[in-house]
């Protein structure tokens, strides 16, 4: 997000202390996803019950949602260790042996961005997942011998932002797959007035809203825009976060009151100046706006499609009509007087 180019490298090792800090820790605490948390507790009690590990969960949806987080919960709920790594750092199939073969009874092996596991890598978690097993092949040529390592029983929870990408064998080795949606503005709110209250922030009602507001309905963005908004306040105001000095501090920003900043515009002018709107791929879209694709497609899209602003097509990205009216340029074919104005963005 724009508000995240704007700090330096000591800033942001200061956001990430802070993001670790502002993590609920419970299901109690954690605000949103009510649907999941409720499928999500029963599954734990039945495991405690049964004294048995939890199944193995992929949780899918946009980044910022929280997917870290509710693994960390889980742990804390179930009373275990959990072991933190992600898909493109398990580059040999050594390096995931390692990490199972260290793992205790019913402990969680969290792993994000699951779908960049190497293929070849990926084949060690099929046993691993199934039979609490895994292969080692000693040797080469024809004196070569495989050995079967038992496991731990253990919890894989994989985390997702392009559950697609999974391959049919892995995803269906899940006994837990959910889906993380975007909140509501009421339930960022919550999230902010829970996040205030930890980092000893003065923010008043319309405070709350306006950071809410422009959130993109993820709860990520809206604790970096409140730490951003804080240091606003105490620099050019009293200190305290009211509804004035919020929208003050996120138009410095460059964001707007829908929560798009300047790429999102940058994306939405490009696609209509300069491909008439679309159909257009979004290599090219990328290449034509200086962002990396995944970028693209991960960050900005979602949200974007989320306001009926852009539309994926077979043929590539579309701009829809209010995108047209959020720029304040007119659609093509339709008459002057029927013109409209959906959002103000200036």
């Amino acid at each position: 997000m724009e508000a995240e180019r704007l700090v330096g490298p000591v800033q942001q090792e200061d956001d990430r202390n802070y993001e670790v800090s502002l993590r609920p820790r419970t299901f109690a605490e954690y605000i949103g996803q009510e649907r999941v948390k409720e499928v999500l507790q029963i599954f734990v009690q039945a495991a405690l019950k049964r004294h048995e590990a939890l199944d193995h969960v992929l949780l899918y949806g946009p980044p910022g949602l929280g997917k870290t987080t509710l693994a960390h919960i889980l742990a804390a709920e179930m009373g275990v260790n959990i072991r933190m790594t992600s898909g493109p750092a398990i580059e040999r199939q050594g390096d995931l042996v390692a990490i199972l073969t260290n793992l205790q009874p019913s402990d969680i092996l969290f792993v994000d961005e699951i779908h960049r596991l190497n293929r070849t890598v990926e084949e060690v978690l099929y046993p691993a997942m199934e039979d609490y097993a895994v292969d080692i092949i000693l040797g080469k040529g024809p004196g070569a011998r495989s050995i079967r390592l038992d496991l731990p029983p253990f919890t894989l929870i994989g985390a997702t932002t392009r559950a697609g990408m999974l391959t049919s064998p892995l995803r269906d080795r899940f006994g837990v797959i959910e889906r993380l949606e975007f909140y509501t503005p009421e339930e960022l709110a919550a999230v902010v007035v829970r996040s205030a209250k930890v980092l000893n922030v003065k923010i008043d009602a319309g405070g709350v809203t306006e950071v809410a507001r422009r959130a993109r309905g993820t709860p990520r963005i809206a604790n970096r825009l409140l730490r951003r908004v804080r240091d606003y306040a105490e620099v050019k105001a009293d200190g305290r976060i009211t509804a004035e000095v919020a929208k003050q501090a996120l138009l410095l920003f460059g964001i707007d009151e829908y929560g798009l900043d300047k790429v999102d515009r940058r994306i939405l002018r490009t696609l209509i100046t300069t491909y008439s709107g679309g159909p257009v791929g979004v290599d090219t879209l990328a290449a034509a706006t200086s962002e990396e694709v995944g970028t693209i497609e991960d960050v900005y899209e979602p949200f974007m499609m989320q306001l009926g602003l852009l539309q994926r097509t077979p043929r590539g990205r579309v701009a829809t009509e209010q995108a047209y009216r959020y720029l304040n340029v007119p659609y093509p074919g339709k008459p002057a007087h029927e013109q409209g104005i959906l959002f103000n963005n200036d």
